[in-house]
């Protein structure tokens, strides 16, 4: 299957209601006008396998991989997809007590080379939680593959990253934002459940094609 571009990729997103525009609040504390829900994408396999079929690929160039995991909820699903076509086992990270850990039997053994599966990467900092669950069990993290990267050109942390495809999306201060002072209601979608909120609250990947 031939990969698709980014515009395409974009054109699905946009087509299936996966990329939303509004007045958001990231789990980073910041605002967005725009939002990535990939669960909308996934209502249609179809269009999500063609989305896929370049992380798949550029997959591969990391190596050998042994399983991937993707953290609960939005990670689940890709990882699927992912391990589907590499052919190797899956499992995913859950939050107990607020830290990400492996539950239900999985296991991840010494030296097993770990692919870290997410929807949307937009600071690293869930990528990053996983990773150390990985490296707890003695396993190594071979990278990360997400639907949308969505992490800032000035931002870097120490993992390869690559995506479907690559999104610069400007993120507001919550006591900065424009959106704020237009009097747009804010929402804080993601897997937790979507709420209308009236007051604001506040509170090294590496990219690769």
């Amino acid at each position: 299957m031939d990969l698709l571009s980014d515009r395409k990729v974009l054109e699905i997103l946009r087509s299936t209601g996966a990329m939303m525009d509004g007045h958001f609040l990231l789990s980073s504390g910041k605002h967005s006008a725009s939002y990535i829900q990939c669960a909308k994408l996934f209502q249609f396999p179809g269009l999500a396998q063609q989305v896929c079929s370049g992380l798949v690929e550029r997959s591969r160039r990391l190596g050998h991989i042994d399983a991937v995991v993707g953290p609960a909820l939005g990670g689940i699903i890709i990882a699927y997809e992912l391990v589907r076509a590499l052919d190797v086992r899956g499992m995913f990270t859950e939050r107990e007590d607020g830290e990400m850990v492996l539950r239900r039997g999985f296991k991840i053994e010494p030296g097993e080379r770990i692919l870290i599966a997410e929807d949307v990467v937009t600071t690293g900092r869930t990528s990053l939680e996983v990773a150390r669950v990985v490296r707890a069990c003695g396993g190594e993290v071979a990278g990360v593959a997400c639907v949308v990267d969505r992490m800032p050109e000035d931002k870097e942390v120490s993992l390869p990253l690559i995506s479907a495809t690559k999104m610069q999306i400007e993120l507001y201060e919550p006591d900065d934002c424009p959106l704020c002072r237009q009097g747009i209601p804010l929402v804080k979608p993601g897997s937790r459940k979507a709420r209308l909120l009236t007051v604001p609250e506040t509170n090294t990947l590496k990219s690769g094609g």
